[in-house]
């Protein structure tokens, strides 16, 4: 565990609360992939569950959307009790997994009118219910493209959609933009934006940082099965301290001497950028940051650029977790 956690409790009434979790447990054998965590989520907030692969993340939210049952704790999902009233608590929420259900040889618009349909909308009703969607995520171009012609962006939004013929208390999101570009990953948090302006309360996992970063109004972060930070974005990066020292080098060659140089002289771990020669590392004082660039200075290591502020969120994650965020791999303990 990392000095730098912190377990900031956001005060919410329960009858306030779309979701209200209190000690949840999940064993698998040996393994706690969930050891006693609470969470509250304030209706209509996003709110952003991060951790390293293995950590837990899918675990607690399937056991919150009543796909797995906890062995241990309570909660209340739109104040429906998770354990005695799952009916009620699965008629105020909808789920969108890592990747997409939908049946590829179908249109867009047959696989959201026979969704409805199993909703319980009749012809007239399933069939404009589908339009709208269609409507609201720009997808009406496409309504009569089979799925598997779709772009990964176009898929994800009809997936999302899906999830919403009938509009939802709680939307559960977990890695909603995995695999996406860049400018599908845009696309995709402009709806979910919308989605929390409409009132719906949106709980997601992430492993893009950026993403939490763009979208929550609150973050936990738990690691090993345990929340060890909660907050908003701006208090985690000032709980983990200002005083980052982020160097870029010159020749990337050197990365591993200049690492060693800043862990030795600050005494913390130096994070390494997945794009480029670039170290960052929790530097203290102004003059023990001064000090450990004038050793690698000293030492024959060419700077290109060096700044000092305030941690990035991927800073934060690392600072907490002691590794830093993966995009590509999927948690373990599902």
């Amino acid at each position: 565990m990392n000095d730098l956690s912190m377990t900031g409790q956001l005060s919410t009434h329960a009858a306030d609360a779309a979701i209200d979790a209190r000690g949840m447990v999940k064993r698998f054998g040996d393994l706690k992939a969930v050891d006693g965590i609470d969470l509250v989520v304030p209706r209509g907030m996003i709110f952003a569950i991060l951790g390293p692969n293995g950590a837990g993340k899918t675990t607690l939210m399937r056991m919150l959307a009543t796909l797995a049952r906890p062995d241990a704790g309570t909660a209340t999902v739109m104040g429906h009790d998770l354990l005695s009233a799952p009916h009620a608590v699965r008629a105020s929420i909808a789920m969108t997994g890592q990747f997409a259900s939908l049946d590829e040889d179908l249109t867009g618009r047959e696989n959201l009118i026979m969704l409805a349909r199993l909703w319980g909308f009749r012809g007239r009703a399933a069939k404009a219910r589908a339009d709208d969607l269609l409507a609201a995520f720009d997808l009406s171009d496409a309504s009569a493209k089979q799925v598997k012609a779709y772009s990964g962006g176009m898929r994800r939004r009809l997936d999302i959609a899906a999830s919403l013929i009938v509009t939802p208390g709680v939307l559960f999101l977990d890695e909603p933009t995995t695999g996406l570009d860049p400018k599908a990953r845009k696309d995709v948090w402009r709806m979910i934006r919308g989605l929390a302006d409409s009132g719906v309360t949106i709980l997601l996992t992430t492993q893009y940082l950026e993403e939490a970063d763009q979208l929550a109004a609150r973050i936990a972060v738990i690691d090993h099965g345990k929340k060890i930070a909660e907050g908003t974005s701006r208090e985690l990066k000032a709980a983990t301290g200002s005083g980052f020292l982020h160097v870029s080098l010159a020749d990337a060659a050197k990365l591993d001497d200049a690492a060693a140089i800043l862990e030795r002289k600050l005494g913390q771990t130096a994070q390494r950028s997945t794009e480029g020669a670039e170290l960052s590392v929790l530097g203290g004082t102004a003059q023990t940051a001064n000090e450990a660039l004038a050793e690698l200075i000293a030492a024959g290591i060419e700077l290109s650029d060096f700044s000092m502020g305030q941690p990035s969120l991927d800073e934060v994650f690392f600072a907490l977790t002691g590794q830093p965020a993966s995009d590509g791999n999927k948690e373990v303990a599902a």
